[in-house]
């Protein structure tokens, strides 16, 4: 189990949480969740010692599985051997094994050597090769990769190779911090059949909406200053949170309407003879006295894209034998097909298939090299990409207001301060460098420019990415909502069920086109 007593954590005049009381058991699975900013990863550095509370104490196992994000440190290590470092005590062990061995031997190094293969023994050492390479199996790593260095796989892979280490060992507590960001969804099932099986304390954080509800039996809400307990999936919590707050609100309206009637008594009759009465309601009064709340910090952005000025022709895009190509590498040719006006297509496969390079020759950011793409009659496209700094200077000193107003030609400011309030960019946050925006907002900025254009095609490359759970559910019903056409490329299985009707899928055996919802293709694959 986990223990928090009395954590507390300020952020110069601003408290994230105050006094957290908790304990996470052994065989829960618990979804840390909160808005962008609420504090998550803040609180899981301090559970395993990598920041500071302000104030209290944490009590953890003596093994515990973390997800990390320095991969650049692991920058020459074999993939099999970085699994293995998941168990510190084993790794150091082999280590020391090792360099025993380079010596010339003593008696003193044959009793060392005998301890050392108790642990090893203890630590299941003699199969730690084997439990490593089934780990890189089922996140979807090539048995020829796991002994290479990781500098020679993709980034993407070496984030699953990071997240292999964390659930190395069985360790008797998983810390996870966005597991399934590189994970394409077959990985993201494999990874939900494996937290299924897991018997220890699972913390949580994720954007994914289907994978919080599929794999946790609890969910921790950071919200109000302190981090509440719900039992049930993210959707119960959401079910038990909002109908809690509303019960709370009525309950304190009535007791403002009676303690108003009480107080007109007591005006009425307090200079009278009727003193015990008066007495009696003033006691009363103060028994009433509304539940103080806190202003909970969920906050979701209102997500419209209005009806496009202009309609697009019927045939939105034709596509014929199209090719690409990448360092002599085809990622695929001969591809054909037609996106017609109000078609909502998820673009799916696994990583490194084309998805990307499919959007983008579609938004018009790459050229072909064979094949044509014929764009129809008044097609006008929106485009959000996935690497953000592709519309967007990171380093830029200018103003979220005036990147957005420079959008679109002969708008007023007060349509650019409505879009960006939607957006969440209230008051002095409209004036944010960009330099200072966080992924969130960047992804919140990029939205507000897709709202703000009237634009009659979409093109979305991972939108989800960086938008906490409630921007995405908004996301989602914008889309849903969306008079024209839209193609977008997901991992995010409740974004991609709500928004798409129809699916290219990138399959082992060639591309897929799919009529209707992911539900409908997922049954068909299963089979």
């Amino acid at each position: 189990m986990i223990t928090l007593q009395n954590v507390s954590k300020k952020m110069g005049a601003r408290t994230l949480f105050d006094g957290i009381q908790v304990t996470f058991n052994a065989g829960n699975r618990y979804g840390l969740t909160g808005p962008n900013g609420a504090g998550k990863s803040t609180l899981l550095k301090i559970i395993m010692g990598l920041e500071e509370a302000t104030h209290g104490t944490v009590n953890l196992p003596n093994k515990v599985g973390y997800l990390k994000q320095n991969i650049e440190d692991f920058h020459n290590e074999r993939l099999i051997d970085v699994v293995i470092m998941g168990n510190p005590r084993l790794w150091k062990t082999f280590a020391e094994r090792e360099l025993l061995y380079e010596k010339e031997m003593t008696d003193s190094i044959g009793i060392r050597l005998g301890e050392l293969e108790e642990i090893i023994a203890d630590e299941d050492g003699y199969t730690a090769e084997s439990d490593a390479e089934v780990l890189l199996s089922g996140i979807g790593i090539p048995e020829e990769l796991f002994y290479e260095p990781m500098h020679k796989i993709p980034t993407d892979r070496q984030f699953r190779v990071m997240l292999c280490q964390a659930l190395f060992g069985n360790p008797p507590a998983l810390i996870l911090d966005e597991p399934t960001n590189h994970l394409d969804l077959e990985s993201i099932g494999w990874l939900e059949d494996f937290l299924h099986g897991y018997n220890g304390v699972l913390i949580v954080v994720s954007h994914d909406r289907h994978f919080l509800n599929a794999v946790t039996t609890h969910i921790a809400d950071i919200d109000y200053e302190t981090l509440i307990i719900y039992p049930g999936n993210y959707d119960q919590m959401l079910i038990t949170k909002t109908a809690a707050r509303e019960r709370t609100e009525e309950e304190n309206k009535s007791k403002e309407k009676k303690a108003a009637q009480l107080r007109e008594f007591v005006a009425k009759f307090g200079a009278g003879t009727r003193a015990s009465q008066v007495q009696s309601r003033i006691r009363e009064i103060e028994r009433l006295q509304p539940q103080d709340l806190k202003k909970s910090n969920i906050q979701r952005p209102y997500i419209r894209f209005y009806p496009p000025e202009k309609t697009a022709g019927q045939v939105i895009f034709k596509v014929e034998n199209l090719a690409k190509t990448y360092h002599t590498h085809p990622v695929f040719e001969k591809l054909n097909f037609e996106v017609q006006r109000g078609d909502k297509i998820a673009v799916l496969g696994n990583n490194g298939k084309g998805k990307t390079t499919l959007l983008k020759l579609l938004a018009g950011a790459i050229a072909q090299d064979t094949g044509k793409i014929e764009v129809g009659h008044q097609v006008q496209i929106g485009y959000f990409p996935q690497n953000h700094a592709e519309f967007i200077d990171k380093k830029s000193s200018q103003e979220a207001f005036e990147w957005l107003k420079a959008q679109r030609e002969g708008i007023y400011d007060q349509e650019i301060r409505s879009i960006l309030g939607k957006m969440l960019f209230g008051g002095d946050d409209a004036f944010k460098p960009i330099a200072h925006l966080s992924g969130g907002e960047t992804a919140r900025l990029l939205v507000g420019r897709l709202m703000l254009c009237n634009f009659n095609t979409l093109i979305l490359d991972e939108p989800n990415n960086h938008l906490d759970l409630e921007a995405v559910s908004a996301l989602a019903w914008a889309l849903e909502d969306f008079k024209g056409t839209v193609i977008l490329a997901s991992h995010d299985r409740d974004l991609i069920q709500r928004a798409a009707n129809k699916l290219i899928v990138f399959e082992e055996k060639g591309v897929r086109f799919f009529d209707g919802k992911l539900d409908e293709y997922l049954s068909t694959y299963k089979k």
